[in-house]
């Protein structure tokens, strides 16, 4: 479908008080103290956004902090009230707008605004959401409909020069930012070898979501489609690393889903690798089980994949999201707790989990962590202070 514990110095550079106080908010240290429940008060608005990451990850309760990590799924045609409810009480700093909407831009727009209203700031510790959806184009669009372009297939985008799809781009990412949209959960930089494998290529090749079949072509238009989408001022989200195109099984339907080809230094990489040279802040983790880089772990719950490949290999700063927890088949031997613990435990950053009614297990389960555990509570607390930082920009 459809995220390595930061290195606490590269963060605090900023001031000698603001780097202390940094490095002893990652160490478990809140100045406010966690609240007794996750009903907490918080700073206003306005106030919090004018601090630096570190201050506002210093006013965050543990309770907001760990709800800043997760992206909730819902529906594109608008939250109902239970919805709303879990968005407030597990204080969800992340929506992903799922599902298909055919009421245009202004009707995204009226939804992304009942959340913000009906949720408001407070929740979140008086700091704005992340705001997603998933705008491929051809099978995997959305959002549609008035003021939304008819999105062709990766495929034929990649038949583009990139200088046309940069352009392209840049204008869908400004009818998403007009609908109160700011992070695309696209492009595509799986490579699907050939033609001829592509339609039993399940997830990808089977429904035209790879721009080509050589890396070189998939990197050329990856970074085309993410220059466009930050010049039109939404985030764009590369996945689904280390790549889905020499699979078989689609990890959102079938379970024990494999990868035997690809490798730690594979050139299957390059399109993510490009990506998080020219600035790109989000990367999304496969779900698959990679048997020649780390074959007992599936990729979210990989450190090898997390850590080593992209932290250390890709030199990459930013959001390491994953792929959905909470419905994919390929999730279905793990408890809800145990994958939200592991995937971050083992290098994610911000938990995607579609399904608004496994959340709260998984938050629950995060919090008991955190309480019991100061490694772990410090985990929770860079992974918060990663996507304060990505949120400001650094």
């Amino acid at each position: 479908m459809r995220a390595m514990v930061p290195v606490v110095s590269r963060r605090f550079g900023r001031t000698a008080a603001s780097g202390a106080l940094a490095l002893a908010l990652v160490a478990g240290f809140s100045p406010v103290g966690p609240a007794g429940s996750p009903h907490a008060a918080v700073p206003a608005a306005a106030a919090a956004s004018a601090l630096t990451p570190a201050q506002q990850l210093a006013r965050l309760t543990l309770y907001q902090r760990i709800g800043k990590v997760l992206m909730m799924g819902v529906p594109a045609t608008g939250a109902n009230a239970t919805t709303l409810n879990t968005l407030t009480r597990f204080h969800v700093g992340n929506v992903f707008l799922s599902g298909r909407s055919y009421g245009g831009t202004a009707a995204t727009h009226a939804v992304v605004a009942r959340i913000n209203a009906t949720v408001g700031q407070q929740s979140t510790g008086g700091l704005p959401r992340f705001i997603a959806t998933d705008q491929e184009g051809g099978y995997v669009q959305v959002l549609n409909g008035p003021g939304f372009t008819d999105m062709p297939t990766a495929l034929h985008q990649g038949t583009w020069s990139t200088a046309y799809l940069q352009a392209q781009a840049a204008k869908w990412a400004r009818q998403l930012r007009s609908a109160g949209v700011n992070v695309n959960l696209a492009p595509v930089g799986d490579t699907v070898p050939s033609a001829a494998f592509a339609p039993y290529n399940s997830p990808i090749g089977y429904w035209h979501r790879e721009y080509g079949y050589t890396s070189y072509v998939v990197a050329d238009h990856v970074d085309a489609f993410t220059r466009g989408m930050k010049a039109g001022g939404v985030a764009p989200v590369v996945k689904h690393f280390p790549g889905l195109g020499r699979v078989t099984k689609n990890t959102d339907t079938s379970g024990n889903v494999k990868d035997t080809i690809t490798t730690r230094y594979s050139a299957y990489r390059r399109p993510f690798a490009r990506a998080a040279n020219n600035g790109t802040r989000w990367i999304m983790v496969s779900n698959a089980y990679y048997t020649r880089i780390d074959p007992h772990h599936i990729g979210t719950f990989s450190p090898v994949i997390m850590k080593t490949m992209i932290r250390h290999d890709l030199a990459f700063k930013g959001i390491v999201i994953s792929d959905d927890l909470c419905n994919a088949r390929q999730l279905s031997p793990w408890s809800y707790a145990t994958r939200a613990k592991t995937f971050f435990k083992n290098g994610g950053t911000m938990l995607l989990c579609v399904n608004p009614t496994a959340l709260p297990t998984m938050y629950w389960a995060l919090l008991a962590e955190a309480e019991r555990s100061p490694s772990f509570r410090a985990t929770i607390n860079a992974a918060a202070l990663e996507v304060l930082d990505t949120q400001a920009g650094n």
